[in-house]
């Protein structure tokens, strides 16, 4: 393929050769580099290349030009260039408009003039975007490619383990694509039960693979390489990823479980938009893959598609049991399980399974609902994000409430998004008592909690972000949980309520759960916060205590 380009634009020659000469030192082995000194100018190079089929990576231009500003050039180039990362050079009387324009056209970053030294300023921010440009853009040659049926549970979990992983993928339909079913006779899987196949690079094809084969094909680690650590991590939400990013820094051996993806709930968030330092919003999976290379960056390890079903002490070893039949040894373990969306309660739910009925969604999955309409129940902000991210492509986005409103569950920023969305439709005291289909799903039974009344609606799309639970009885009866399953610790164990289950003279330590030695952080303990950057902090102030519980045995 062909190299895709950064153009830099500055209406200042010199400027515009000096900017050209940074880029060019640094990227110029891997993208072709091309300066414009005006907007016109700009936009007829932008034109040449999308006559070339070549793409543009980055715009990098100055805000201040004769005749087209910046952000003029930037929204015009947003128009036939979407995918293109955006930069903007300016001076600090601009910051205003900058920060407009974040709004208003996607701007994806803004610095000052001068970027001297570029090592410290300017190159640092080009990595980020060009990164994040390469992982909306992925080179096809090496794309894995999942063939199969659109209404599939094992086809949806496939895909989900793939995007959630951070793998790029290319979806074919074994109905609608001729292609697929080429490749499909090529291979002479054609049966049902060989379904969904998955084509990698320079591997044999994998017919119906669970999450653990898939995971190995793809070189994702599976096993844990040490046979004793300091600290594993069972889950690897934000909390589990900010323990593993401070454990690991801090000389710690550490290592994450996780069952399906790192990332967890918030990993399949569209857009976090009032997480610190990220004026613009992150996506969970950005979030989630800057996360996970920032651990492995220290040293943590990782092991996937790895389901834990018990928790054994074996002296000061605490032994973290599979369901393969392995373990994993630590000294201390903090679970980091997160929760699970609880199912819905409607007639032929269960029935229909991942055919149009789906708990939660990955920030991926609206691509599949393009001028369809998309049902989603919930009030809290997974919910809305959900929902602003289904209503950029879907024709009709209709959110059903349980409650009479939304400001008791939600954050205000995604209220009044959600009000001024044009194809979403808020539906208060409505609830789904029943779901319909042959194979998948194809209308639901709504009713209005106010009159009783009940009637029907087609979609093929069901959503639920209804409340959540965690998953801890693997855990056994020596950890302390409240009666849905939540993890009690610190100071609550002392309460009159579990008595004598702390079975030290010490207090346990804040986020100590009734074992010593296992902690707890994010959303499966016992009044958490529910928020990305309070299970961030946990995670971080759970590596502090391992260190001084470390420090007693």
């Amino acid at each position: 393929m062909s190299r895709a380009t950064i153009l830099a634009v500055d209406d200042d020659p010199q400027v515009s050769r000096a900017i050209a000469r940074d880029l060019r030192a640094r990227y110029g082995s891997t993208y072709r580099v091309v300066r414009a000194t005006s907007g016109e100018e700009a936009l007829g190079i932008v034109a040449e290349l999308a006559l070339r089929a070549q793409q543009i990576a980055l715009l990098v231009s100055d805000q201040r030009m004769p005749g087209m500003t910046g952000i003029e050039l930037m929204s015009r180039v947003r128009e036939t260039s979407p995918e293109t990362r955006l930069l903007l050079l300016t001076a600090y009387a601009d910051t205003d408009v900058a920060i407009r324009a974040i709004n208003d056209i996607g701007l994806d970053y803004y610095m000052f003039k001068p970027w001297e030294p570029p090592e410290n300023t300017l190159y640092p921010v080009v990595d980020d975007l060009l990164e994040a440009w390469r992982r909306a853009n992925p080179d096809d040659d090496g794309t894995v490619r999942v063939i199969g049926h659109l209404w599939s549970d094992r086809s949806y979990d496939v895909k989900m383990f793939l995007a959630r992983n951070h793998i790029p993928y290319r979806w074919l339909d074994l109905e609608r694509d001729d292609e697929a079913q080429r490749l499909v006779s090529l291979a002479g899987h054609d049966e049902p039960a060989d379904l969904p196949l998955v084509l990698l690079p320079d591997a044999e094809p994998l017919c119906n693979p669970s999450s653990v084969e898939l995971a190995e094909a793809l070189g994702l680690r599976t096993r844990a390489q040490q046979p004793l650590y300091d600290l594993c991590i069972v889950g690897g939400g934000p909390a589990g990823l900010a323990a593993a990013v401070y454990g690991a820094s801090e000389g710690l051996r550490t290592v994450i479980v996780e069952r399906d993806a790192p990332g967890g709930q918030a990993g399949q968030s569209a857009a976090i938009e009032n997480y610190l330092g990220f004026p613009k919003g992150v996506s969970g999976a950005d979030l989630t893959h800057r996360a996970v290379a920032q651990a492995a960056r220290f040293g943590a390890e990782t092991v996937l598609a790895r389901e834990v079903e018990g928790l054994e002490q074996r002296g000061p070893v605490h032994a973290v049991r599979l369901a393969d039949g392995g373990e994993v040894e630590s000294r201390a373990v903090l679970i980091a399980t997160g929760v699970a969306y609880r199912r819905l309660n409607a007639d032929g739910v269960d029935r229909l399974g991942s055919r149009g009925v789906y708990y939660g969604a990955s920030a991926s999955e609206a691509a599949q609902t393009v001028d369809q309409v998309v049902h989603v129940v919930g009030a809290a902000n997974s919910a809305g994000q959900a929902v602003l991210n289904f209503a950029r492509v879907a024709r009709k986005v209709v959110m059903l409430v349980r409650g009479s409103g939304l400001a008791a569950s939600m954050s205000e920023y995604l209220i009044d998004r959600i009000s001024a969305s044009e194809n979403v439709e808020v539906r208060f005291q409505t609830e789904v008592v029943a779901a319909h289909g042959d194979g998948h799903l194809e209308s639901v039974t709504l009713v209005d909690r106010a009159t009783g009344t009940e009637y029907d609606e087609d979609t093929n799309w069901l959503f639920v972000f209804i409340g959540a639970l965690p998953r801890t009885d693997w855990l056994g009866d020596d950890v302390v949980r409240d009666a849905k399953g939540f993890l009690v610790t610190g100071p609550d164990l002392l309460r009159a309520e579990y008595p004598q289950r702390w079975p030290l003279t010490r207090p346990p330590f804040a986020l100590e759960t009734s074992v010593p030695g296992v902690f707890a952080a994010g959303d499966v303990r016992l009044d958490s916060m529910k928020r990305v950057a309070s299970a961030v902090g946990e995670g971080a102030m759970s590596v502090y205590l391992v260190h001084r519980y470390l420090t007693t045995v």
